[in-house]
Order: C-alpha cells, then structure tokens, then sequence
C-alpha cells in the first residue's frame, strides 16, 4: 500500500515535482543550434580522451612504476605484484553499482562532470605520489569514476539511429588516438625511468578542464528529458501500480528494479554471460606493455646488447618501448572506428566475431614481434588494434545492453554489468596473476593467450546464438520486450 501523505505534505510534493518540470521544460525548450550534434562530438571526444588516459595510463606505465615503487621494498619488480595491489581498487568499482544508477534519477550531465572531473583529481594524486600508499589513493579514485563511462550513454542517446554505433566508434577512434600523449610525455619529459610520475601531470590537469567545458556547454540528453517527464506526469497510483507490476516500465533507475527488469528478459541475461565470458581474456589489456618490455629487453639480453636485465629494461623504456606506444594508439583508434561502420551496416553480432578475431590474431603477432626484436613502430600498431579490438568487444556488448534497456533504466542496467565483469576480473586475478607469478613476467603471452582463447570463443557462442540483433533500435520507445 503507498503511503498516505498529509495535504500539506502532499502540496510540498507536488510543488516539488511541477519545479522539477518546469526546469526540465526549459532544458528542452532550449534552442538547438543546427551544429549541435558536432559540438556534442567534440565535447565528448574530449572527456572520452580523459577517460581513455585514466583507464590506460597505468598499463602504459606499468614496468616503470612496479621497478620504482616495488623494487626497493620486495627486492624485485613483479608485475603481479602490482596487478595483486589492484585488488585493493575492487570494493570502490563495486560502489559504482550504487552511484552510477543516479544518473537515471539525476541526469546524465551531471554525473559526467564529475566522473571527468574525480578521474582528473585522481591522476594528480599520482602526479604527487612518493610512496605506495599515495600511489594507492590515486589508483583508487580513478577506480571508482573510469567505470561509469556516462558519456557513453551521452553519445547513445543523443546519436541518429542508423548512425549510432558509426558515431560511437568515431568518438572512441579520437579518444583512442589521444593516448599518443601518452608516449609523447613519455619522450619529452622522461630522461629516465624513475621519472615517470610526471607524466600524470598533463592528463590531470586535462581531466580537470574537461569537467569545465562540459558543465558549461553541454545540454542533457532529450531521451533523459522525455522519459523523466513522462515518469513526473504519472499519478501516485500510476507509479504505485508500475512499481509492484514487477515490469519496471516508469521506475526511475536502481540496481532492484534493474535487477528484477533483467531477470525477466532473457536478452539482457545472455548479454551479461556473454560480457562475463569476454571479461577473462581481460587480462591482455593489463599486459600489453610488459609483453613488449620484456619482449624486448630480453632479445637485446640474448643479442649481447646489456649486460644484465634491469638495464635492458631501463634502456627499452625510453627507447623501443616508447617508440612502440606512439603506434599504440594509432592501431587501436582504428581498429575502434572500423567496428561502428561494421556494426551498422552488419550488425552489431557481426562486429563482436570480428573483433573477438582481431583480438587473438594480433596479440599473436605483436608479442611475437616484441620477442624477436621487430621494428617498434610495428610491434605497437598490432598492440593497439590487440586492445582497441578487445575494448572494442565490450563496447559493441555495452551498446547492445543499452539497446535492449528502456531509456529509465538504461544506466542503471549497464550498471549492473558490474556483476558480469566482477565475474571475468576474479577469474582473471585467481588464475592469470598467480600464473605469472609462478612462472614469472616472460610467461605473460602464454597465459593471456590460455585465458582470452577459450573465454572468447564461449562468449561468441551465446553471442551468435542467444542473443537478438539490436541494430537500429529507436532508443526513445524501445520498452525491452522487442525480444522475449
């Protein structure tokens, strides 16, 4: 039974909602300039840039950092020691299972600001780091916002149908491409490897910039718009009936009511499967650097080149290992911007088995590459489209999720992928870690190939045979029922 609510409590209640109305009326009938759409682009190319360099920068740094910080504390510069200190970054992505539903309560524009602007405050945490306790505040801040990705639901809902995942992949590509400021800081303010915090500076200050632009030039999206007036315009007993109707039609984010639209529609439950299968060879995306370090530096060992393995890997840091990361994103920005032309001229299922393909066939050429000592700029390039390819996977997965979501729930349900991907994480971290730290960091390829080889196959299998085509779906009246 709803609650019954005094008159006066009553009045409070409406004059709050026909407030919240007028504001969102205003929002709406704010003129649109016929160059919106390419300014939105733009805005979002430079906060997905932001996001790209927080979640990547570490793995492109990694050697650098488990040599600095780990190396005089353990006696050596496992790689898994640093991935084990990951660990300690989990309990805050789980609480993004709480925050990020909000922003189907809230709107998407707010959260973006400050996802963008506590992934900048993160990366100048590190920027500051002199010790493993600060470098962990760091690492944790930016765990907590780079998962969100709201302005990936900001490009979904804003994007034409037939050219969404054209548009998607086209920011992706961008952002991608700006990790090359990655490499280039790398180049310009790195003479040696212990000076690798200062090239956090820049991206956090960009961060920080970003969160600006976007809290003074963007609008919210007019599917977030619609779908709030509609629930606002619903009587109490409009609400109250679709709240025990256990269908979740009008209920306005909240991991329970994703949670119960989600065990109803088979779609949504094979997505998930399918996005917990991918998550094992995930580890390849934490790897890819070390792959190429030690790829390197052990051929310069075998050629005669250094006389021990700490100056090979020092050498390569600033040299083919740099080189290397220039390429990095140009292999991964196209890679990203091929499967949005795939997938709306295919479908999104064609574009996952083609991506899962890219995957596995350059991780092969690229970690073979780096062994046998290849030119750095080519060994990078197949790097790139390893990771852009794989990242690409769960991208085309997230927008089918998004797809199959109606508007008031969307984020919350992406939301709930947490779960999925915690699935993918933990396999990855019980399995892979302990497996190169037995064996050491040249067993790296061999055990992200084991893991993403299987997982991926699994993966396509429910994909090609479970799940239903979401291309061109209309994002403003699709309701999740299209495909039980």
């Amino acid at each position: 039974m709803a609650k019954t609510l005094s008159k006066e409590a009553l009045q409070k209640k409406q004059a709050k909602i026909q407030k919240e109305i007028a504001k969102l009326e205003k929002e709406k009938a704010k003129p649109r300039k016929g160059g919106y759409l390419l300014f939105l682009i733009l805005i979002i190319c430079i906060v997905y840039v932001t996001d790209e360099i927080a979640s990547q920068i570490q793995s492109l740094m990694k050697t650098e950092i488990a040599q600095d910080l780990f190396a005089p504390i353990f006696g050596d510069s496992s790689i898994a020691k640093l991935d084990l200190l990951s660990i300690i970054a989990f309990p805050f992505q789980g609480l993004s299972l709480v925050y990020k539903p909000l922003s189907d309560r809230y709107g998407r524009k707010t959260f973006l600001i400050i996802n963008t602007l506590g992934m900048g405050i993160g990366l100048f945490f590190i920027f500051l780091s002199n010790n493993i306790p600060l470098y962990i505040v760091g690492a944790v801040i930016i765990s907590f916002f780079v998962p969100h990705d709201m302005q990936v639901v900001y490009v979904t809902e804003s994007a034409p149908p037939k050219h969404r995942a054209k548009i998607f992949s086209f920011v992706k590509c961008v952002s991608t491409l700006g990790l090359m400021l990655i490499p280039l800081l790398r180049r310009t303010l790195m003479s040696d490897a212990s000076e690798w915090r200062m090239v956090y500076l820049i991206p956090a200050l960009l961060g920080i910039a970003a969160s600006l632009i976007a809290l003074m030039s963007l609008r919210e999206t007019d599917a977030f718009i619609e779908s709030r007036l509609r629930y606002l315009r619903m009587s109490d007993e409009e609400r109250e009936a679709d709240k025990h109707s256990g269908n979740s039609s009008n209920a306005q984010g909240g991991l329970v009511a994703a949670f119960r639209f989600v065990s109803k529609h088979k779609q949504l439950r094979w997505l998930y499967g399918s996005i917990a299968f991918a998550t094992v060879g995930v580890l390849i995306t934490m790897q890819y650097q070390p792959i190429i370090t030690y790829g390197y530096a052990q051929a310069f060992l075998e050629q005669g080149l250094y006389e021990n393995l700490d100056a090979a890997l020092n050498a390569v840091s600033v040299g083919a290992v740099t080189s290397a990361l220039f390429m990095f994103p140009v292999g991964s920005g196209l890679i990203q911007l091929s499967h949005g032309f795939i997938s709306d001229k295919f479908g999104r299922k064609a574009a996952l088995v083609s991506m899962a393909v890219a995957t596995l066939v350059s991780l092969v050429v690229f970690s073979f590459g780096a062994e046998n000592a290849w030119n750095p700029y080519v060994v990078g390039f197949f790097s790139g489209v390893c990771i852009g390819s794989f990242w690409s996977s769960t991208d085309i997965n997230c927008l089918m999720v998004g797809e199959s979501s109606p508007t008031n729930l969307r984020s919350s349900i992406v939301s709930l992928q947490m779960f999925a991907l915690g699935i993918g994480y933990v396999v990855t971290y019980l399995v892979g870690v302990p497996l190169i730290n037995h064996f050491g960091n040249s067993s790296i390829p061999i055990v992200s190939l084991g893991l993403a080889l299987p997982s991926l196959i699994v993966s396509l299998i429910i994909i090609i045979f479970k799940v239903k085509e979401t291309k061109g779906t209309n994002l403003e009246t699709v309701t999740g029922n299209e495909w039980d």
